[in-house]
């Protein structure tokens, strides 16, 4: 791998740091999205708004840029692991400072942090499948100076027994990669409008995933209830049709009833987003 001048390599950092943050926006603008933050309100949440979420993703710039000058061109061991752990850990205290201590983007700082310094490590330019892939050999090491409390995802992996955003990334995001990227180009070719398409992306990765943002809210009955919900929407033909957003305002309703918002669904959607961008890399603009 050709080792590039440093002058590269930080236009490289920031163009990886401006694109996160703005596939977190993308992600919190975009609507109609059941039970979560988008340009309509709060979805099911009272402690959440549109301009803290953007506000919050912000905050995440500097983050993702220390991760991705830190893990350029380096290989995946314990010492890089440890760094981007401790930049992960800096960067949830930047994002709790800028919100009031709302927990805005914790799961995103995991999935789109991972992917950042996966990008990097591999000098700007790798497919979809080898930046997953090389994020899932970070996500697998140990971090020893991690802090041993249980969040709330986490409770809900134990209680239900199911595999949480830790899984997800260590099986190199098979969401993303299976169901969300294929169902979002699928949708563009269909002739659908781009927010269709990533609307269609987003209720793809809600069909199976076992989201514990839903879990902990509203348990089993929610979580089926997303699942379920989401399958409609894809079978009616997609959020373009009318039959499908018959079924995505059903699905809307039942969230908000259930006070389930699948908050690691949209983690994933915008690491969808992410992926997605970085198929024309930085290096070839």
């Amino acid at each position: 791998m050709k080792l590039l001048p440093q002058i590269q390599v930080e236009g490289g950092a920031e163009w990886l740091a401006r694109t996160a943050t703005q596939c977190l926006i993308d992600e919190a603008r975009l609507s109609p999205k059941p039970g979560l933050v988008d340009s309509r309100g709060n979805g099911a949440h009272h402690d959440l708004t549109l301009a803290l979420m953007e506000r919050s993703a912000h905050s995440l710039t500097p983050t993702f840029q220390a991760l991705a000058q830190q893990s350029w061109q380096r290989p995946a061991d314990i010492a890089l692991r440890q760094t981007i752990g401790r930049l992960g850990r800096v960067g949830e205290q930047q994002m709790m400072a800028a919100t009031g201590g709302v927990n805005t983007h914790r799961g995103a700082i995991w999935a789109l942090g991972l992917l950042v310094s996966a990008v990097a490590m591999r000098g700007g330019d790798a497919s979809a499948s080898v930046i997953a892939a090389t994020a899932a050999t970070l996500a697998k090491l140990p971090d020893a100076a991690a802090p041993k409390i249980f969040s709330k995802g986490l409770r809900a992996t134990h209680r239900y027994r199911v595999p949480g955003a830790r899984e997800e990334a260590q099986q190199a995001f098979p969401h993303i990669l299976q169901l969300a990227l294929p169902q979002l180009r699928l949708s563009r070719m269909n002739g659908g409008s781009e927010s269709h398409a990533r609307i269609d992306a987003l209720m793809a990765i809600m069909t199976s995933l076992t989201d514990t943002c839903v879990l902990s809210r509203a348990g089993m009955e929610g979580l089926e209830a997303m699942q379920h919900g989401a399958r409609a929407v894809l079978t009616a033909g997609g959020s373009a049709t009318p039959e499908g957003q018959q079924a995505l305002h059903l699905l809307d309703r039942q969230m908000l009833a259930l006070n389930a918002s699948p908050g690691g669904a949209a983690d994933l959607l915008a690491a969808t987003l992410f992926l997605d961008r970085i198929g024309t890399p930085y290096f070839k603009h």
